[in-house]
């Protein structure tokens, strides 16, 4: 039996992509970059269990991934609505088209439409990539039952520690990036700006520009395949205070221009939020005269009152 990537590919009749949960940046360039792909030859979905984190969106098609993992049943809940209002359900083929009737009881309204909430449940997919990822915690669909009958192969830079038969592409790597790139070119994917952009994005987060111990010469080489795919280098752009508008920062007067001192103390801020977001670390807490709620009283204060901050005390 052939299991080469292609030959899995190829067979697939839907592919699931499945990031882990609290996905590092290499691993969502990577995910996103083999969906796109493979959706255009293959019915294909990229799920994540936790929500992105503000710093991924700059990958381009960040917005692609769903926190459902499949389409395989359609479940119709109405919020807010009490079931005990309602009469009986009951539906009807007309014309070859679907009609769900929903019958309240006498002296009850009928849900809303604003009341309707649609959603997708259940892995239809037969084949699910698992990206990066450590061991079965960061996929909790493997204590499910919902693969039971899907084929599940995992693409990383580390083995995957698992207790389920998973078949492994893993390999070693600088990145999760770096590994997806060299799938797609081997196995003859599509390639284009985009999806190299992606993966270019990935290798220079995931190896922090080139300074892990684990960047070899065949990084640069994938590097250089991406460079001539059409990817572009994407520098990372970090919030300055200096850009922000007029009362965007509390200590700050309306009126007034920014000041040398709030720059500073938004600047700890910013980055102190910057390290928690990559390294997913506990950082001491910004500066307290940041945190200390202020009052501004305009310009035309009434009378008596001057045109100052005033704490809040209560």
């Amino acid at each position: 039996m052939d299991n080469s990537f292609a030959s899995l590919i190829n067979s697939a009749t839907s592919i699931l992509v499945l990031l882990p949960t609290k996905p590092t940046f290499d691993a969502v360039a990577a995910g996103l970059s083999l969906y796109f792909s493979i959706k255009d030859k293959k019915e294909a979905n990229i799920s994540c269990p936790t929500p992105m984190m503000v710093g991924f969106n700059r990958i381009i098609g960040v917005d692609k991934i769903s926190s459902e993992l499949g389409n395989k049943n359609l479940t119709i809940k109405f919020k807010g609505y009490d079931a005990a209002n309602i009469e009986k359900v009951s539906y009807d083929i007309i014309n070859g088209e679907f009609n769900l009737t929903v019958v309240p009881k006498a002296g009850f309204t009928s849900p809303q439409k604003e009341q309707m909430d649609i959603s997708f449940s259940g892995v239809s997919s037969d084949l699910v990539i698992l990206i990066g990822g450590a061991n079965d915690s960061d996929f909790p669909i493997l204590m499910s039952s919902e693969l039971t009958s899907a084929k599940v192969i995992h693409i990383g830079n580390r083995v995957l520690s698992s207790d389920r038969e998973i078949m492994s592409l893993a390999t070693s790597g600088a990145t999760t990036s770096e590994i997806i790139a060299g799938l797609i070119k081997v196995n003859e994917m599509s390639m284009d700006p985009d999806i190299a952009t992606n993966l270019i994005m990935g290798i220079e987060e995931g190896s922090s520009n080139f300074t892990s111990s684990d960047v070899t010469p065949d990084t640069f080489e994938t590097f250089a395949y991406l460079l001539r795919s059409g990817g572009r280098r994407q520098p990372k752009v970090k919030l300055s205070p200096m850009g922000f508008p007029p009362g965007a920062i509390p200590t700050q007067p309306f009126n007034r221009p920014v000041q040398k001192q709030q720059v500073q103390q938004v600047e700890q801020v910013l980055e102190k939020l910057e390290q928690i977001e990559n390294k997913e670390e506990v950082v001491e807490n910004p500066p307290e005269d940041w945190l200390q709620p202020k009052v501004y009283k305009g310009s035309n204060p009434p009378s008596g009152q001057s045109d100052t901050f005033s704490e809040n005390k209560g």
